[in-house]
């Protein structure tokens, strides 16, 4: 298993490379700044941090509902929408230390909980598609979040479309210029490990996405762990998108969908569904986006590039390519 993810990721890397032949004049030379880039200093580590840190979240949003046989595409919306939730709670909030940052936080985790159970509420009642009503609701994220942005916390002096700054109550602080939720991410990673391994709920759960007639005829309450699946996965996700206003932006700013959602179902992939790997398997998708941007600077390449080994990487543990009969019949 693990032998055939490496393998996986290496001929990405190069199948990437054999691209970059035709995009770029001088391959090399954009190959290794995409794999250095993000180490050659400080201030690249740290973007390379801040591009891991949401793809953790996102990850473990994606990867408890894969676990359970049924799809969240909406973790984009949900990211928005727990940013603009969190956006909510510091621009209107008290601002008392300690307290203010904890009901930010809660308030963005509730949005992203309220939107992920939408599908979920959808699925359970009237067995409604959750591919394509959480797809949808990304758009209606993204738009809703827009509005509310504009109507009540844009800043005009900014001179481009954000939010006003959080004050300094309503933000998280950096270790080494690190956003701070880093920690919290690798908090949820071992609760929801534990979580789907070592509780009834979970192994409830996990039997449902093995098996869902033999969980209903079992006693379990499919119905009901469909939409609490649900709302779980978008309360992770919507904690994505208060942790990146509160801890690297400290304000909302976001006109488009980030990618971070996407991003997060790749991770899921790469981490087989399991949450206690979605750190490393984040890690390994937010070099490559690190990377491929650094390169794009320095390069000109061109910085899709991450999409195209993103979805490379997809293809490959998705075909569950067996190494060992590949190399049996080469040799």
């Amino acid at each position: 298993m693990i032998l055939r993810k490496v393998m996986s990721v290496v001929l990405a890397f190069s199948l990437s490379f054999l691209i970059l032949l035709f995009l770029v004049e001088e391959p090399a030379v954009s190959l290794k700044w995409m794999i250095f880039g993000p180490f050659s200093r400080l201030s690249r580590f740290v973007e390379m941090i801040e591009q891991i840190i949401p793809l953790i979240f996102t990850g473990l949003a994606v990867s408890i509902v894969f676990q359970t046989g049924l799809f969240n595409i909406g973790a984009e919306g949900q990211f928005l929408v727990g940013a603009i939730g969190a956006t909510t709670g510091a621009l209107c909030f008290p601002q008392i230390p300690v307290i203010h940052t904890i009901l930010t936080v809660t308030l963005g985790v509730i949005s992203g909980a309220v939107w992920g159970g939408i599908p979920g509420i959808l699925k359970a009642r009237w067995n409604a598609s959750e591919v394509v009503s959480s797809l949808m609701m990304n758009y209606i994220g993204l738009y809703f979040s827009l509005f509310l942005l504009k109507k009540f916390f844009m800043d005009h002096q900014a001179g481009y479309v954000v939010s006003y700054e959080f004050p300094k109550t309503a933000t998280l602080p950096k270790i080494l210029g690190i956003n701070s939720g880093i920690i919290l991410g690798l908090m949820f990673s071992f609760l929801l490990w534990f979580f789907l391994w070592k509780t009834r709920y979970g192994y409830e759960m996990r039997v449902i996405g093995k098996n869902r007639m033999f969980a209903m005829y079992s006693g379990i309450r499919v119905r009901k762990y469909m939409f609490w699946i649900q709302v779980l996965s978008g309360a992770v996700a919507g904690t994505a998108g208060a942790v990146e206003v509160m801890g690297t932006y400290g304000r909302f700013l976001w006109q488009e969908m980030p990618g971070y959602g996407f991003g997060g179902i790749a991770v899921s992939i790469l981490a087989s569904n399991n949450p206690i790997w979605i750190p490393i398997s984040a890690s390994i998708i937010g070099f490559l986006k690190a990377g491929t941007m650094i390169m794009a600077r320095k390069t000109g390449a061109p910085s899709e590039t991450i999409f195209i080994l993103q979805s490379m990487v997809i293809a490959l543990l998705s075909s569950r390519i067996e190494f060992g009969r590949v190399k049996r019949w080469l040799s």
